[in-house]
């Protein structure tokens, strides 16, 4: 099915009525058979959220815009319609409890977001976000109940740096609260805008043994599940990130009268190491992945010789030592390519995330899950930041992916089909009901 066609039908489904008979316990349902999600709901809230912040270059939700307060208001209504009681945490957040029957335990947390970058899709975020409440309901409708509580989240402003999370495992500095979001608000003012209170951050601070897991369904964001046929990404962590500045400052001159040999070329030296990146990080098997992404030429006309350039390199990989090697290999390189050319580098680390490993025993319930559904799925990392990343810090956490097709994302290209958002679906509730088993 084609993505307009898909939307047109989908838009027009009615949410179905709960249904559903005695309590029974989520651990004996799932011994029995899988449950399944209502993924004609699913969809049809997919399809009626795609029309708002649409404009003619694609999804524009950016956190803190009117287009973003209206995505909020959207999901607020599918909360209340799934008879969710929602709670607005000081950060802005979106948060959901549905009582366990052992008022004892930490709850499972599922969800993801709902705002967009600029010019983007559908389905980053909302995909994960509407699912965790769709699993929500498709429980109660089927009076099935976990031991531990499960709590549904709409974190904030996570294409803005994963902020709600931040936020809300205490590793927002006061620096970050005056960045500027895409809607050309401060974190600081878009917080109060959408409800939130920032001289109450403190309060939507959660700490160790708070939560007993967290389960992010997304899509992929890539191609890999595609090119391999299969159904269900089963996430072993998302990268670490490493973000350099790097400074490279050679001599001014003029074009036509400097011999070539006589030249200090930060423009050469750039070219040359923007290769030896690249050559470095293909010289050894793995995933790691470097991007010289951008360059910024000084005096930048067309016969002086470059005096200075300012690049930057985006370095990722799940394995942190590989992160330290790599960092090692390519300051060892400004090194030897500035004395090559009589140029200096200077770098300056921006951004240091560390790699979020999965949980074993979250990773095993997917994959369990996906089994018992009859689909095919596949361990593989994340090479895009999500919220789980930042919850790893306080609780255990995995991932689940759906595929992207064409591996198109962040992009008004950007689409997943029907059946493949309802199988990711299938997964996350049948995962959160065996993670109530495993998790203390």
């Amino acid at each position: 099915m084609h993505r307009r066609d898909f939307l047109q039908q989908a838009a027009a489904l009615a949410a179905l009525p709960v249904v559903g008979s005695q309590i029974r316990s989520a651990s004996a349902r799932f011994q029995s058979k899988p449950l399944v999600v209502n993924g004609a709901r699913l969809n049809g809230w997919l399809a009626q959220f795609d029309g708002i912040g649409r404009t003619p270059g694609g999804i524009n939700r950016v956190a803190y815009s009117d287009a973003d307060l209206a995505g909020r208001a959207f999901t607020r209504e599918l909360f209340a319609q799934s008879g969710l009681q929602l709670r607005l945490d000081a950060a802005g957040n979106m948060f959901a409890r549905v009582p366990g029957t052992d008022a004892s335990k930490a709850p499972i947390l599922i969800g993801s977001h709902v705002d967009s970058v600029t010019d983007g899709g559908n389905y980053d975020g909302p995909v994960g976000s509407f699912a965790a409440i769709e699993v929500a309901r498709s429980l109660a409708e089927q009076k099935v109940r976990l031991r531990h509580p499960l709590e549904v989240v709409v974190w904030q402003n996570e294409e803005g740096g994963t902020i709600g999370s931040k936020i809300a495992v205490g590793l927002l500095t006061p620096a970050d609260l005056d960045k500027v979001a895409r809607s050309g608000k401060t974190v600081r003012d878009g917080i109060g805008i959408i409800g939130g209170d920032v001289s109450r951050l403190t309060e939507a601070v959660r700490k160790k043994g708070d939560l007993a897991g967290y389960i992010e369904l997304h899509i992929e964001q890539g191609g890999l599940l595609e090119k391999a046929g299969r159904q269900i990404g089963v996430v072993e962590g998302i990268v670490g990130l490493r973000w350099f500045e790097i400074t490279i400052t050679g001599f001014a001159n003029h074009a036509g009268a400097t011999p070539m040999d006589q030249r200090q070329d930060a423009m050469l030296a750039a070219a040359k190491f923007t290769v030896a990146v690249n050559d470095a990080i293909r010289s050894e098997t793995g995933r790691q992945v470097a991007t010289v992404g951008r360059l910024n030429v000084t005096p930048n006309t067309t016969n002086v010789i470059p005096g200075q350039v300012v690049l930057t390199v985006d370095l990722r990989d799940l394995d942190q030592a590989k992160i330290d090697r790599f960092t090692a290999r390519f300051e060892q390189l400004g090194r030897d390519i500035g004395a090559a050319t009589s140029t200096k580098f200077a770098f300056t680390q921006l951004v240091n995330s560390a790699p979020a490993i999965s949980d074993s025993r979250l990773l095993t319930v997917i994959e369990s899950s996906a089994t018992a559904l009859g689909l095919s799925h596949q361990r593989m990392p994340s090479g895009a930041g999500h919220d789980a990343q930042e919850v790893a810090h306080i609780a255990p956490m995995a991932m689940i992916f759906v595929p992207s097709v064409g591996g198109i994302s962040h992009s008004p290209r950007e689409f997943s089909r029907p059946d493949d958002i309802t199988n990711g679906a299938n997964v996350l509730m049948n995962a959160v009901i065996a993670a109530d088993t495993v998790l203390p």
